[in-house]
């Protein structure tokens, strides 16, 4: 080695030289077959369907190709009907759009649909609506419902009838009830101060104020029948005692005022300091015209009843001239 770089021959010797035919250029070049992966595939039949109508690079236009291989009638794959990719087809949904999905599409929102109405019956609604808006407005202008015309006169109260006029002066020593009623107590008959309605009067033995031996009670009430009032009094009397009640009569009515006149006799026992009395009791009821009903209710024990019935009818007829 000399240490001097050895150029060698000149040139590259990594790069092909041209032989000597090359460099002359004298013959073509070998031509290779045609390779099938160069020639134009025309694209399936779409499955839409369609006319084949050419478009822009379709038969008939520019760019058109020509007839591929194995066609045995010059006529390519995609000439014709149905043939050819879907952006070359007459589609309604235009051009390079895809077939549409087979997705079911969303149900439609319903919508309130009126009912048929024939077109005559319009109008005439229409016109019923506006007399009734008419007729609300005049109502509420004139004050509501009001009724038209002159006031309703103010009702007058029912006044309470009077008394009637009796020509009966009662003696001085007479008590008032009430309705201008009054009675005239029997000779040893007192006024009992515990009773408070109306007015009642009791008989008592010699030296005995406590047990008395009859009573005669005269009490009113309004607006109810001589009949009512004369059974309630009986139940009140014979209330816890063992009573026979007898049958409600009718009495011929001894005044013109008077309208009913009915009565009833009972029976009772009861049982007081483990002794047992006997009652005979007896109660009248006389009602006016004015609706006012006047009670006579006489009770006494068994053994003093032939002298307490003498007093009661006297107190009794008093009672009724004052009616």
């Amino acid at each position: 080695m000399s240490g001097k770089r050895d150029k060698g021959p000149a040139g590259n010797p990594w790069v092909n030289q041209p032989g000597p035919d090359e460099a002359q250029g004298d013959e073509p070049e070998e031509q290779l077959p045609p390779s099938p992966w160069n020639l134009e595939v025309q694209p399936p039949p779409s499955p839409w369907g369609g006319s084949g109508t050419p478009g822009p690079n379709g038969p008939g236009g520019p760019g058109e190709p020509g007839p591929g291989p194995g066609s045995g009638s010059g006529a390519g794959p995609g000439s014709g009907p149905g043939s050819g990719p879907a952006t070359q087809t007459s589609s309604s949904w235009g051009d390079k759009v895809g077939p549409p999905s087979l997705r079911r599409p969303p149900p439609e929102k319903k919508r309130f649909a009126l009912p048929n109405v024939p077109p005559l019956l319009i109008p005439i609604g229409a016109g019923l609506l506006v007399v009734v808006i008419v007729a609300i407005v005049l109502v509420a202008l004139s004050g509501g419902g009001d009724k038209a015309g002159p006031a309703n006169p103010p009702s007058t109260p029912v006044s309470t009838p009077a008394a009637p006029k009796s020509s009966y002066q009662p003696p001085p020593n007479a008590l008032p009830v009430g309705f201008g009623v009054s009675v005239v107590p029997a000779q040893g008959w007192t006024l009992y101060t515990k009773e408070k309605a109306g007015k009642e009067l009791a008989i008592y033995p010699p030296n005995d104020t406590a047990n008395a031996r009859a009573f005669f009670w005269v009490r009113q009430k309004r607006d109810v029948t001589a009949n009512a009032y004369l059974l309630g009094i009986v139940e009140g009397e014979t209330d816890q005692e063992v009573a026979q009640l007898g049958t409600v009569r009718n009495l011929p009515c001894p005044k013109d005022v008077l309208v009913e006149c009915v009565a009833i006799d009972y029976t009772s026992t009861f049982t007081r300091n483990g002794a047992e009395t006997k009652v005979k009791g007896s109660v009248e009821a006389y009602r006016r015209k004015d609706g006012v009903v006047t009670a006579l209710d006489f009770r006494t024990n068994a053994d003093f009843a032939p002298k307490a019935e003498a007093d009661a009818a006297t107190m009794k007829k008093s009672v009724i001239d004052s009616l």
